[in-house]
């Protein structure tokens, strides 16, 4: 069944008892049997879960090569090819490869719906006033309930909720730099930064990355050389495109690197909670002595990406950041701080993010494995340890643009490489969504694109 594609990567296999019962046969020699599909690479056996059907495109697609961007710091050109992705987001009949957003399917829209209904009705004027930041007392305090999970030990006073994790970025860039400065990032980075960037009037210095563990940091030395750096973006828990997650000992030298230079770290933490296994990692903010790293989160990628709740820890520069919140939008909306904080405090949410992260980790490997087989044997994946997203390396000769283009002739969206670069690099790279649950319209989707890549190589 697993040869002739009936059973799919990721399916769970009948369980052992069930199969002495199918097959008449004893514990023993069932167990056997499950042993000898494992030591084949064809099953894998996850604790109290029981077996699964192993992907195989491990053993047959390699992963992308590390990142090697230009040495110098640069202006920002990320073009207008963001809007468009976006504005393919909202037409259904477009496959939703190309934005970077969970799925409805994989959100509890009724539960926080009834939430929001009932926090509407007993908030009375409250609901309807400006909540200066701050912001929530309620939401600040469930997010600082969980900082342990972060490796911290927060206070609410400490947090200013934002307009979702976009403007908590902003108002960080904002509060320690000046037009003209440098600032470091990674290559490849979210688009949304490098927009940012570019619109303060920004450089960009891009650092390499490993596909799986993140920021090369000998490059980020050799870089800090010499040159003066206003500020240090980066993604330690699951980089967006690549799912990269740095190692313990890496963040900690990350923090340690930047503090010598009294250069302040921006630390994006927006996908920090949907780890594909294992406790969910610490923050690099974790190893901070004197309140350098500025933490920023949001419960976009979550929970509600349209209620534009996000949060920032700022440390030293709380009161830059709290005057800067003032000046950027005033105040966070009340009503959606005050549903998330109910559904944290009693609507499940530890419940809700163990299932999110199930099924983020089986649309991931769902997606791989269309891909392998689809696309054509020269393509590179990596392998994300957390997240919603795969980054593709295409042959040399495939213009991610171009077949961005095709695609969406075809009412395919996908995400070229060259948004993720300051200096339009990956010219072969596109970034696939995969925040919505599996479907045969993706499926064949996926063959479109495979299609596509071949005749672009020919």
């Amino acid at each position: 069944m697993i040869r002739s594609g009936t059973m799919r990567p990721g399916d769970r296999i009948p369980s052992v008892r069930r199969a002495c019962t199918q097959h008449g046969v004893s514990l023993t020699t069932a167990v056997q049997a499950y042993l000898a599909l494992e030591n084949r690479g064809l099953v894998e056996a996850r604790p109290k879960s029981g077996f699964f059907v192993r992907s195989q495109f491990r053993d047959r697609v390699a992963e992308p090569t590390p990142s090697r961007p230009k040495h110098s710091a640069g202006l920002v050109d990320v073009g207008s090819l963001q809007s468009r992705i976006f504005d393919a987001a909202r037409m259904p009949d477009v496959v939703p490869f190309g934005a970077a957003y969970p799925g409805a399917e994989n959100l509890p829209i009724t539960k926080l719906s009834r939430i929001m209904a009932s926090v509407s009705r007993s908030a009375g004027a409250r609901g309807i006033s400006y909540d200066m930041p701050p912001g929530s007392e309620q939401l600040r305090r469930q997010i600082a309930k969980r900082s342990l999970d972060r490796g911290l030990n927060l206070s609410p006073d400490e947090i200013i909720t934002t307009c979702g994790g976009t403007e908590a970025l902003a108002i960080c860039l904002r509060a320690v730099t000046k037009r003209g400065d440098v600032v470091v990032v990674e290559s490849p980075t979210y688009f949304g930064v490098l927009q940012q960037i570019e619109e303060l009037g920004l450089k960009a210095l891009e650092i390499p990355m490993h596909p799986r563990d993140g920021m090369d940091l000998d490059a980020l030395e050799r870089a800090l050389k010499g040159r003066h750096v206003a500020a240090c973006l980066a993604v330690p828990n699951f980089n967006n495109p690549l799912g990269s997650l740095m190692p313990e000992g890496n963040k900690q030298r990350l923090v340690e690197i930047l503090a010598r230079r009294d250069v302040p770290l921006i630390e994006d933490d927006i996908n920090g909670g949907l780890q594909h296994s294992g406790d969910r990692p610490r923050v690099a903010q974790s190893y901070d002595k004197d309140g350098r790293v500025m933490l920023c989160g949001s419960f976009s990628k979550t929970l509600a990406p349209g209620y534009r709740v996000g949060w920032v820890v700022p440390g030293r520069y709380y009161e830059k950041v709290k005057a800067l919140k003032l000046t950027s939008t005033l105040a966070t909306a009340s009503l959606p701080q005050l549903a998330i904080a109910e559904f944290m405090a009693n609507g499940g949410y530890d419940h809700h993010l163990r299932s999110l992260r199930r099924n983020f980790a089986g649309q991931i490997r769902r997606m791989s494995e269309a891909i392998a087989e689809a696309f054509p044997a020269e393509i590179k994946l990596t392998r994300p340890a957390g997240g919603f997203v795969l980054w593709v390396e295409l042959p040399k000769n495939v213009s991610a643009l171009k077949l961005h283009e095709r695609a969406m002739a075809e009412k395919i969206s996908i995400a070229p490489g060259p948004m993720f670069s300051a200096t339009q690099g990956f010219q072969n790279f596109i970034r696939i969504n995969c925040g919505h649950p599996w479907s045969r319209r993706f499926d064949r989707a996926v063959e479109v694109l495979g299609r596509l890549v071949k005749r672009a190589m020919q």
